[in-house]
């Protein structure tokens, strides 16, 4: 099977959030920046439990933040 990938919207709803830090995004899910960077460039897929926690961080439906693409 063919090896998928998954997307998201972290950056633009960093902006949206009034400029939100990637290090402020990452205190709040209690993950470090650098983990922050990797998702929101696409290089590494969260924890199903960290993703959740990004998507509550912005007060968003988890399907708002990532999408999988085939």
């Amino acid at each position: 099977m063919a090896k998928g990938r998954v997307r998201n919207r972290i950056k633009v709803l960093r902006a949206e959030a009034g400029g939100m830090t990637q290090s402020q995004l990452a205190d709040a899910v209690g993950a470090t920046r650098q983990t922050i960077i990797a998702i929101e460039q696409e290089k590494y897929a969260p924890s199903l439990e960290l993703a959740f926690r990004i998507s509550l961080a912005f007060g968003v439906p988890f399907e708002a933040v990532f999408s999988f693409e085939p």
